[in-house]
């Protein structure tokens, strides 16, 4: 088959994945989206994770630091003692050991800032909807970015691109979780415990 044929295949078969998205509901409303950053200090989270896509699966434990304002560093075990991994995530640059291919399997950044609870992104354009204690917020075009707010927390940012959702993250107290529905991605992070750390040492964001 000729690659530019493979090629159309998958676009169409990404469009097919890709479920369409309705407008915003709700009453409009003109204000500032709520605050949404790290909280202050130094913050641990530790978890399970388990990642999904049509060809691999992996499952295993993690630990997140998060330090205020923008930077996080998250550490990958595999079950079985197989191996693992680490992201170093500082403002909007995302690195992996020697740059690899690993970064694949993480969303991108403005989606990872979303998974912690911080909105990263900015775009003109942004209109927003109230219905009862939920704000939802379309931020910039093509992609458009729609945040959504309970009770002025962020809980999930989905990439809307040609009136398809393409990426989206959720967020609640117990479970975060990211699709990719063009690539049929999944991670899922179940948190089990939370810490307040003192301040961590400078190696662990060059290593």
């Amino acid at each position: 088959m000729r690659p530019a044929v493979v090629a159309c295949a998958l676009s169409a078969l990404s469009a097919a994945c890709a479920p369409r998205v309705a407008p915003l509901a709700g009453l409009p409303v003109v204000q500032r989206l709520p605050t949404s950053s790290l909280p202050p200090g130094h913050t641990r989270l530790v978890f399970r994770w388990e990642y999904r896509d049509p060809i691999f699966g992996a499952k295993g434990e993690g630990v997140a630091r998060l330090a205020a304002p923008d930077s996080v560093r998250l550490d990958f075990f595999s079950d079985g003692g197989l191996g693992g991994g680490y992201a170093i995530l500082i403002g909007d640059k995302l690195s992996t050991p020697a740059d690899d291919d690993a970064i694949r399997y993480l969303p991108p950044v403005p989606l990872l800032w979303a998974a912690l609870g911080r909105l990263q992104v900015v775009g003109q354009d942004t209109t927003a909807r109230l219905s009862a204690d939920t704000l939802r917020a379309d931020i910039g075009r093509e992609p458009v970015w729609r945040a959504t707010f309970t009770s002025a927390s962020l809980v999930s940012l989905q990439r809307i691109d040609g009136s398809r959702l393409r990426e989206a993250v959720r967020r609640d107290s117990s479970t975060i979780s990211y699709r990719n529905y063009g690539s049929r991605r999944r991670l899922t992070l179940t948190l089990l415990r939370r810490f307040e750390d003192p301040p961590y040492d400078e190696a662990i964001w060059h290593r």
